[in-house]
């Protein structure tokens, strides 16, 4: 028994000496060839790339605030008022309306999706960031394609916020524009206006009224704005753009479990100044659609509501295909 004892042990700490930890990602700067585990220490060159096709959207959604794909169209909606969903086209050209009735939009800045649901967050809390009423539309996918939406509703508050006063517009923590949805569990990204970081909460996808734990933070230089998830990949990349206007992608991926940060972290710059990224999706990774806001400020800045197509095969395909 002592003999088979001791031959384990042997067995285990061999195996575990073999493990070596370090960068596992060949387009890094640190690559490692001899690493095995990935300890998320990956280093990358800074790049810029720029939108494979522009389409300008129609000024119905000159306020285009999220984006998904689904039912084989991409699905976004405005951050304020409208309570139709719209249904595009890959040329961002309105093909389905679908108006979600008895709801309000305070300020719908994300739609996210599982295999049963789509979700609206109407969490935009940037103006005075004192919010009481933050939640999230639970909408039932059947019900929604047959035009008779049935919904319920995830309401929230912020483990760490204790002041509700009125804040001075663009300096709260408490601002969540992005969010993803797991098997069990909803991931919030709320932009730290003064920091330029990400608080990361977690609340369960249950209807009813939560308490979102703060996570993580990711130092992400610049406000998050949307998200895409690829569970069973791994991958999530956000968008969002820096105070100067500068919009960027930022990819987390193979990371363990649900710890985000415990991955890759990378950060792209994209070729497109003074656009308000507002909205992201993907359906395999590599190729994305993003829309951006109108933002008008005469006689500086005239940037249209547009969709954008994306393709990060380079920087992805190694990863996702390998």
């Amino acid at each position: 028994m002592r003999n088979l004892f001791l031959i384990s042990f042997l067995i285990t700490t061999s195996l575990i000496q073999a493990q070596i930890s370090g960068c596992t990602d060949p387009l890094a700067k640190n690559f490692n060839p001899k690493a095995t585990l990935n300890d998320g220490s990956c280093q990358y060159k800074k790049v810029k790339i720029k939108a494979e096709s522009t389409q300008k959207l129609s000024d119905t959604l000159k306020e285009t605030s999220g984006l998904i794909a689904f039912d084989n169209l991409l699905w976004t909606h405005n951050d304020d008022h409208d309570t139709t969903i719209y249904g595009l086209d890959t040329l961002g050209k309105i093909k389905k309306k679908i108006k979600l009735e008895k709801t309000t939009n305070t300020d719908w800045e994300e739609i996210t999706q599982d295999s049963s649901y789509l979700y609206i967050g109407d969490f935009g809390n940037n103006y005075q960031g004192n919010r009481t009423d933050l939640h999230i539309l639970r909408i039932e996918k059947k019900s929604f394609l047959t035009n008779t939406p049935i919904i319920d509703t995830i309401v929230f508050s912020y483990s760490d916020q204790k002041d509700f006063s009125i804040q001075k517009p663009n300096t709260t923590n408490f601002d969540c524009e992005a969010f993803v949805v797991s098997k069990d569990s909803i991931y919030l990204f709320s932009k730290q206006w003064k920091s330029n970081k990400t608080g990361i909460y977690t609340i369960p996808k249950q209807a009813g009224n939560h308490i979102a734990q703060l996570k993580q933070t990711l130092d992400t230089k610049g406000l998050v704005t949307a998200a895409t998830y690829l569970e069973s990949k791994k991958l999530i990349t956000l968008c969002g753009y820096s105070k100067l206007g500068k919009p960027f992608l930022y990819l987390l991926y193979d990371f363990k479990n649900h710890d985000f940060l415990s991955g890759n972290k990378r950060r792209i710059s994209l070729q497109m100044p003074f656009h308000q990224i507002e909205g992201i999706t993907t359906t395999d990774g590599l190729h994305y659609y993003l829309t951006n806001e109108s933002l008008i400020r005469k006689p500086i800045l005239n940037v249209p509501q547009q969709i954008h197509f994306i393709d990060l095969s380079a920087f992805l395909n190694s990863y996702l295909y390998k």
